[in-house]
């Protein structure tokens, strides 16, 4: 009997590999989607972090799955598929949003962008296109995945808005948090949404792939007085963190790759219950999530902050300095109260700008309070400790500048402040 070798699919450079492989200098590379992608482009992330913080940067997002949604029930099947309610979605404007199975559980988040009254993209993290065609039973709508078709940079961080100015033949001066424009950018068809995941100020750039590399060069250009610099997904791991936002098949489990019931999350136990309108009508999860939000969720999704002095006086009873992971960490951590586990947490790291080591967590609803104090286990020398830590609300990191439009801006906000209007452009699988 003959066996035929079985050949490992290649993963595949983006639209922007050319460049980005050409300025990656540590040649650390992560997947995603399929795809190679920088995860850090010099052999530690933290300028590129900085960028994003107090300068620009420039990120490679092109393998998010994106999805055209167009026809007269374009808007009607929308409605059906996500619990947000999009009637109420204006002519360029941007939702994030979850979606969920018919048990209310979430199947995986990203963005829907009204392009024109009948036509809709829609970015997720992982393929959806079989449950988007299921949910479109019946309906005059037609769904199309331009995944390959459409490149994705993104441009954030406090100067992004005056380097994109510089080049784009449209005024950002009105480009409202979580809407869209559609410009020349450089002499480059781009349509522009004031999206991003690093909970900052900044854009999402959507251009046709042979436009990807001139695009990404003339930005390059324009940016170079202002310090901007290419960012890779370790340090976009670090942002999304602050900005507190979940990251699939990290902080929380796909209903449809679940293994079991408690695997999976609702999106009122992630933190997204504002994104859920109970009133506009029939979707797919309704029943369950109208029973949940009458009994409340059993889960929270929440912030912590772990305390300094108790990381401190743990590696100082072994006579060693304070050690603290250099990049974010994605594992699952047991978290407990007076002995008894009442949670875990999914990410955290180190907040450079901040100067806290935070955390995001799931907790069982009674401990998830802010102000709770708890415990969660970090690994001191080989050996499970715990250490203390206190349940924050998130964002960590909310600058007015994110929602601010010009002339607004004020001071970075910090853990404690309101929860956020909006959210992420769906980063996926990214890292």
């Amino acid at each position: 009997m003959c066996l035929k070798r079985m050949e490992a699919p290649l993963l595949r450079g983006t639209p922007l590999h050319p460049r980005t492989s050409q300025l990656c200098q540590a040649q650390n590379w992560r997947r995603w989607a399929g795809y190679v992608v920088a995860g850090s482009y010099e052999l530690l992330h933290e300028r590129e972090y900085f960028a994003i913080r107090t300068t620009a940067a420039l990120i490679d997002v092109s393998p998010l799955y994106k999805y055209q949604v167009t026809g007269p029930d374009a808007e009607r099947f929308l409605n059906r598929l996500i619990p947000r309610d999009v009637e109420r979605c204006a002519v360029h404007q941007v939702l994030y949003t979850p979606w969920c199975d018919d048990a209310g559980k979430v199947i995986d988040d990203g963005t829907v962008a009204r392009l024109d009254p009948d036509a809709f993209r829609l970015t997720s993290g992982e393929p959806n296109l079989r449950w988007l065609q299921d949910v479109a039973a019946g309906l005059a709508v037609t769904i199309g995945d331009i995944s390959e078709s459409l490149a994705a940079l993104a441009l954030q961080g406090p100067a992004s808005r005056e380097i994109l100015q510089r080049l784009s033949d449209a005024s950002l001066a009105d480009l409202r948090f979580f809407r869209l424009t559609h410009a020349l950018v450089a002499g480059i068809p781009t349509t522009i949404t004031r999206t991003g995941y690093t909970g900052d100020l900044g854009y999402e750039l959507w251009v046709e792939p042979d436009q990807a590399i001139p695009l990404w060069d003339r930005l390059t250009d324009a940016g170079a007085g202002y310090g901007l610099l290419p960012a890779g997904m370790l340090a976009l791991d670090v942002a999304r963190i602050e900005a507190g936002l979940p990251l699939i098949d990290v902080d929380y489990i796909p209903s449809n790759k679940a293994l079991i019931e408690q695997q999976k999350s609702s999106p009122y136990e992630l933190d997204l219950g504002w994104t859920v309108r109970l009133d506009k009508g029939p979707f797919v999860g309704r029943q369950a999530l109208v029973a949940e939000e009458a009994r409340g969720p059993a889960w929270r999704f929440t912030g912590l902050e772990v305390a300094w002095d108790s990381i401190e006086g743990l590696y100082a009873e072994l006579g060693l300095p304070p050690a603290l992971p250099l990049t974010a960490w994605r594992v699952s951590v047991p978290v407990y109260s007076k002995g008894e586990q009442v949670g875990y947490a999914t990410s955290g790291c180190w907040s450079p700008i901040l100067k806290r080591y935070i955390a995001l967590a799931h907790l069982r609803s009674a401990w998830a309070e802010p102000g709770t104090e708890l415990e969660m286990e970090v690994t001191v020398e080989h050996r499970r400790r715990r250490a203390a830590v206190r349940v924050v609300r998130k964002p960590f990191f909310d600058p007015p500048r994110k929602r601010a439009l010009p002339g607004a801006e004020g001071v970075r906000g910090v853990s404690g402040s309101a929860p956020a209007s909006g959210a992420p452009s769906g980063a996926g699988d990214a890292g």
